[in-house]
């Protein structure tokens, strides 16, 4: 096998498993190194046959009129929201990306994370813990509960894998519907197209999105949407953040007139230290790491060796999207 000459991009703020775990599986083949954000660019990018972006927010157009010799733009991720794909495609660049199962696990785990901590009342009962208050708040099982996932990719299936051991009640919103047989490996009660949303949200107890972000889905959950759902039901979110109206969010939290919701993602991010969202008792937030797991580096890495390989093969390039 011919060994090309590979460059990572690193993104700051990023766990460095990422680019360790990149460096690591397509060195077993290649010659990688490591973009300099203190050096100039067009000399670093000399020879170089495949970048490794990670999340495909670090390229710039800049590096993508010096990448000359490069045969393979591969983004270390799945949404492309953050990136540039139509110049890219415009510019006749081969890209391709890490698709959902890559990531599909611990999101999940992390959207059932959110589900029994807020069944469970995580922020009031440790307060009361701190006040020294035993035996408060009273939780909620989630045997019985209803599920709604909307969009039943390889993210909404693993949650729908795991709630199903919890003994809650799935229903799925999805433009394809699933197959017989995964309606019964999920234990799917309900599958719904898109016009069927509105129908699914009054019955959901927890409903929790995982679409991909375009125009079709941006504020999919809106405030008349919100206001369908209820009152006692939470929102769950580890996708993109503009899936979901925030300030409506916001408001319905506020106002009681939504029980609660976690979210792993944000209109904004980073999420501004002044949002109304830190101050609400009824959410639990993290700052979006629910795909960043030790799996999801090793799966997404190797992916990225995968294609290098195929490349110095002569054969297309997995996953391609341009």
């Amino acid at each position: 096998m011919t060994s090309l000459n590979v460059m990572f991009l690193p993104l700051a703020g990023v766990p460095e498993m990422f680019g360790n775990e990149v460096v690591k599986a397509v060195g077993k083949n290649h010659h990688i190194v490591v973009f300099d954000h203190d050096q100039e660019v067009a000399p670093q990018f000399e020879g170089v046959e495949v970048i490794v972006d990670l999340g495909g927010s670090v390229g710039t157009r800049e590096m993508l009129h010096a990448a000359k010799s490069v045969k393979l733009w591969q983004v270390l991720g799945m949404g492309l929201d953050h990136f540039d794909l139509d110049y890219w495609r415009l510019q006749g660049m081969p890209v391709a990306h890490c698709p959902g199962p890559l990531s599909a696990i611990p999101l999940g785990e992390c959207a059932l994370m959110f589900i029994l901590m807020l069944a469970r009342r995580y922020h009031e009962a440790h307060e009361l813990l701190r006040e020294g208050v035993l035996h408060q708040p009273s939780g909620v099982e989630l045997e019985n509960q209803t599920l709604g996932i909307v969009g039943f990719g390889a993210s909404g299936r693993e949650l729908a894998f795991r709630a199903k051991a919890f003994g809650m009640k799935i229903e799925v919103n999805d433009v394809v519907a699933p197959t017989p047989e995964a309606v019964e490996h999920y234990g799917v009660s309900f599958a719904g197209d898109p016009e069927c949303l509105d129908e699914l949200l009054p019955r959901v107890d927890y409903l929790s999105v995982h679409l991909p972000l375009n125009e079709e889905t941006h504020h999919i959950i809106d405030a008349r949407r919100l206001g369908l759902m209820k009152k006692s039901a939470c929102l769950i979110n580890v996708a993109r953040g503009e899936l979901v109206d925030e300030e409506a969010l916001v408001a319905a939290l506020s106002e009681g007139r939504l029980a609660g919701a976690g979210l792993d993602v944000f209109g904004q991010e980073p999420l501004p230290v002044d949002s109304p969202l830190l101050d609400l008792p009824n959410v639990v937030l993290l700052p979006h790491v629910s795909g960043s797991t030790d799996g999801t580096a090793r799966r997404r890495a190797g992916l990225a060796a995968e294609n290098c390989d195929r490349v110095a093969a002569g054969l297309e390039p997995l996953h391609r999207v341009a």
